[in-house]
């Protein structure tokens, strides 16, 4: 009988454990970050959604966009992101792990690159890194400021807009500061085709 009730005392503590870590860990807790997220920073928590010039959310600023129809042909009118790695699937975010010396990479550096220089009219030489590479993630919206600069007399053209305009946009978008310290200063294209489209609307 002592031993039966030793089994209940212990079952009963545990149960109560159970309820407590119940309240604290799966309700408070979360409730708290949530709230924290709400006030210190409500557009990182919120997903970071941006929204196109007629006011819709268009897209989350912390993933590139698909620029690129099924056949892999990438749309002239706006600015490219890098290669993604994982077919612009959010679902499957990931990078390749192929290494730098795998014949994949290489044929994949080699075809982008040639389809880069084609694409702007330059020479293969002037191609920079990221716009021939994925990303980690393989949904990073962020290129080099040499990529968009490539890119700059493309989407002009295509929109009808200056290049000193379209420059100024890619200028707006350029990380500079704290955030360029940290890492290199990146533009994110995302938010970049978001103004391009707003200044085309203008026009």
């Amino acid at each position: 009988m002592n031993v039966f009730t030793g089994y209940l005392r212990q079952a009963g503590t545990a149960a109560r454990f159970l309820l407590l870590a119940t309240i604290v860990l799966g309700l408070l807790y979360p409730l708290a970050i949530f709230g924290v997220g709400q006030l210190v920073a409500p557009f990182q928590a919120n997903g970071s959604v941006v929204k196109d010039p007629a006011g819709e959310p268009a897209a989350s600023a912390l993933i590139a966009q698909v620029s690129a129809d099924d056949a892999g042909t990438q749309d002239p009118a706006w600015f490219h992101a890098r290669p993604s790695a994982v077919g612009w699937d959010p679902a499957s975010s990931s990078a390749s792990n192929l290494g730098p010396n795998d014949a994949k990479l290489l044929d994949a550096v080699a075809a982008n690159r040639a389809a880069v220089a084609a694409a702007e009219g330059v020479s293969e030489a002037d191609v920079p890194a990221d716009a021939v590479t994925a990303s980690g993630s393989g949904l990073d919206p962020h290129i080099s400021p040499a990529y968009a600069k490539l890119q700059v007399a493309r989407v002009a053209a295509a929109h009808g807009l200056s290049t000193d305009v379209v420059q100024g946009l890619v200028d707006k978008r350029t990380s500079s500061g704290l955030e360029a310290f940290l890492g290199q200063p990146s533009v994110n294209v995302t938010l970049l085709n978001l103004d391009v489209a707003a200044a085309g609307n203008d026009h």
